[in-house]
Formats: C-alpha cells, sequence, structure tokens
C-alpha cells in the first residue's frame, strides 16, 4: 500500500494535484479528518489488492489540524505504510492573484483581509513544509507544468502512458461521439464492390491485403503515423492521457477495420502509448 499526504496552501493547487493523482490510479480522499486517516489507509489494505495508493488531501478546514496530522503521519509510518507528503506553496503575490481571479475569500481571512489569511496560514503549516517529502513552488508553474512534476513523482510508467483507442466506423453508422480526431478511408477503393472479398472483414488477410496494397494507403498511414507521433507528444505535454482516433468508411466493415488494425500496431511500438483496437460498427452488415 503506497499512502501520500497532500497539503499545502489554499490556492496553491491542491485541487489540480488531486486530480492529477486521480488520474494516475489513486484513490483520493479530500479533507478527510486527520484522526481517519489511518482507518481509511488499513481499509484501503483489506481490499485484496483493489486499493493500492491512496492520496490523502487535507486542508485547514481540519482544526487542530497540524498537530493531528503530524502524529498519524507518524502513526502511519510506525505501522509500515511510511506515507510521502506533498506541500503546495506560492508567493503571496500570486495567491492574492489566484484568489482575486475566482473572487473566494480566504478560509484563516475571517473579519481581515486577504494577505492576513495567507500568512495565518502559512505561519500554522509552517511545521508540516519541514517535514514535507516533496515541496513544489507553484507560482511559476502552469497547471500542465505541475501536473508534470506530480506525473514524475508519483506515475509508474503505466499509468503515466498516453491511452489510444482506434476506433472503426462506418460513416452510414454516423460519426463517434467521443472521437478526437477522425480520418476518412473512403479515398480508398472499396472491397464490398469485388465479391469474393464482400463478405469477408478488415480482420481477414484477403481483405486486409487488398486494402493495404491500393495506392496511397502505405503512404497514408506513414504520413498519419507521423502526424500521430507529434499530437501524442503535444497531448502528454498538455497533459492529456487518452485520445481516441477514429477511422471511417461507409460500412464500417473493410477498409476502417484494415486500416485501424495497421495503425495500432504501429502505434503499438510507440514508447509511452498504450493501444487498443474497437470495431464498433462490426458485423452490423
Amino acid at each position: 500500500m503506497e499512502v501520500a499526504v497532500v497539503s499545502g496552501l489554499s490556492g496553491a493547487g491542491r485541487s489540480t494535484a488531486a486530480k492529477c493523482l486521480e488520474d494516475l490510479g489513486w484513490f483520493v480522499v479530500d479533507n478527510l479528518p486527520p484522526e481517519l486517516i489511518a482507518t481509511m489507509v488499513e481499509l484501503g489494505a483489506q481490499a485484496r489488492g483493489a486499493i493500492t495508493k491512496v492520496a490523502v488531501v487535507m486542508d485547514v478546514r481540519s482544526r487542530a489540524f497540524t498537530d493531528d496530522l503530524a502524529s498519524v503521519i507518524k502513526d502511519l509510518d510506525a505501522r509500515g505504510y511510511k506515507p510521502r507528503v506533498l506541500f503546495l506553496e506560492a508567493t503571496d503575490a500570486v495567491l492574492v492573484r489566484r484568489f482575486e481571479a475566482v473572487r473566494r475569500g480566504h478560509p484563516m481571512q475571517g473579519d481581515g483581509r486577504l494577505a492576513d489569511g495567507i500568512t495565518a496560514e502559512r505561519k500554522l503549516l509552517a511545521p508540516l513544509r519541514e517535514e514535507a517529502d516533496l515541496v513544489l513552488d507553484t507560482s511559476a508553474l502552469s497547471v500542465h507544468d505541475l501536473r508534470a512534476k506530480i506525473e514524475d513523482a508519483f506515475g509508474s510508467e503505466a499509468s503515466t502512458q498516453t491511452r489510444v483507442t482506434v476506433l472503426s466506423f462506418g460513416y452510414k453508422y454516423g460519426l463517434p461521439m467521443d472521437s478526437d480526431l477522425v480520418m476518412d478511408v473512403r479515398f480508398l477503393p472499396n472491397p464490398f464492390w469485388i465479391p469474393e472479398l464482400r463478405e469477408h472483414t478488415g480482420l481477414d488477410g484477403e481483405v486486409r491485403n487488398y486494402v493495404l496494397s491500393q495506392e496511397g494507403a502505405e503512404e497514408f498511414l506513414d504520413r498519419y503515423h507521423q502526424l500521430l507521433r507529434l499530437i501524442g507528444a503535444g497531448y502528454k505535454r498538455e497533459g492529456k492521457r487518452y485520445l481516441t482516433l477514429a477511422v471511417g468508411c461507409t460500412g464500417g466493415k473493410h477498409r476502417s477495420v484494415a486500416i485501424s488494425e495497421e495503425l495500432a500496431h504501429r502505434l503499438s511500438k510507440e514508447d509511452g502509448m498504450a493501444v487498443k483496437v474497437v470495431h464498433r460498427d462490426l458485423g452490423r452488415e
């Protein structure tokens, strides 16, 4: 069982950190009272492998926060869980700007000024900051930069892969609503008009060989593959971990199936990509 505690100054990026950890496969609990953290971890440990990574997001909404949390961290360490503590902070000027942008008050502001709340919180959290395993100053970080740093610290190789779904479909059944990119392979000759191929599908060798041997098919695959390398690298930098590529022909039976299988085969050789193929309309004719 891996355990992480995420804390830090209000407005420094805890919500972004929590979402990122969820995307990395962590079970994330927000604002759990410190005295319940050990119970939560024990329940996760008893889940027989269903939960292997627990992250608890803590902030000053939990009163008596620092003393309780420090004791809980020591207790977890004594039980062998060795929690990692991530502390997020930013400069006062940046925090003020962020609060003003969303027009919200600081949780420790009370009747005072926004700056008073930030100062009080920084003082309250100083002991926890000193004990943190990783301190990230988000003042100059974009959301994508912060995600990248958290992925480096808490992600496994599998969890940081771009998950690509190559989806074949037939235009006559409508466009897939969840596709990020759509390519039309109706420029290739249709095997439907070849009597000996009509009843076969793009999964069969005869159809596959026919489709891939057509003029322009190989060049199209080569160039589109290169383009997807560029797009995939950009998506990874932007923190996008899921990509659906839709490949369409008339009925979703011959050309789109064959091209999807070949494209998925090529993409599966790329580092940092986990690829699966779905044939939406295969079998509808």
